[in-house]
């Protein structure tokens, strides 16, 4: 009755892994070609989006994150189910490995994040300004991107409205993107002066750390909740690695 039960108990860890697994493989497929939609038709998915654009994500590449995401979630779903499935050891281990550097990535990047959170701004500043400077008001996507992202985080530029700066539009306009000014004050208008309209010096990092920190609960929460699903996914394959080997 004993060995029964734990063989019982094995089936039903490996059914609930490949089902864990399937799911993350198709969430995964999933990323991966709304992903290779973005970098393709870019315009159509800010049309249909365009209001979820305003979260951090518009400050970097879409496309390219949606990719990486899917491409990380594929593999591990593959090795995990079929790994489970074919009850290979190989790929049981290879998905335990994975899912850890994936966990101590997280854990280091998290605290990088609460330690070297000026080191991060650094580095943003040296990337994204840049970006600014030379693709604000040509690159239509681009534009249209950080304009909602200025105008549902209230905020300008990356670190303030001097990003803009010997900008390609500030050069082509000699004023700075509306979004930087009060527009109860300065009322509808394509552009800017600092001066007169007062711009907003408060820039969108800033502005995403406050919000980061406004909802540090929710935000905790679902790291946790992260953090348990990938421990607990590591204990069962290594439990299903462990459980062959006495077959």
């Amino acid at each position: 009755l004993f060995p029964g039960a734990k063989m019982g108990c094995f089936t039903f860890i490996k059914v609930m892994m490949i089902l864990f697994n399937l799911a993350i493989f198709l969430s995964g497929g999933t990323l991966l070609g709304v992903g290779i939609w973005v970098k393709v038709d870019g315009e159509s998915f800010l049309n249909i989006f365009g209001a979820l654009s305003s979260s951090i994500l518009s400050v970097v590449n879409v496309a390219y994150l949606l990719i990486v995401i899917g491409a990380i979630l594929l593999v591990i779903g593959f090795l995990g189910c079929y790994g489970a499935q074919k009850e290979s050891k190989c790929l049981l281990m290879m998905f335990f490995s994975v899912v850890l550097i994936i966990f101590i990535a997280e854990v280091a990047a998290a605290v990088v994040a609460l330690v070297f959170t000026g080191l991060a701004e650094t580095l943003l500043t040296g990337l994204v300004t840049p970006l600014l400077k030379e693709k604000y008001g040509v690159d239509r996507t681009f534009t249209e991107i950080w304009n909602i992202t200025m105008t549902e985080v209230h905020c300008c530029g990356l670190n303030n409205y001097t990003d803009f700066n010997n900008s390609y539009f500030y050069e082509t306009h000699h004023s700075y993107p509306r979004q930087c000014c009060d527009m109860q004050d300065w009322g509808i208008t394509t552009s800017c002066h600092p001066h007169p309209c007062g711009c907003l010096l408060q820039g969108c990092f800033k502005q995403v750390l406050e919000e980061i920190r406004t909802n540090a609960g929710v935000a905790g929460g679902v790291a946790a909740g992260i953090a348990a699903l990938e421990i607990a996914a590591m204990a069962v394959s290594m439990y299903l690695y462990c459980r062959l080997d006495e077959k």
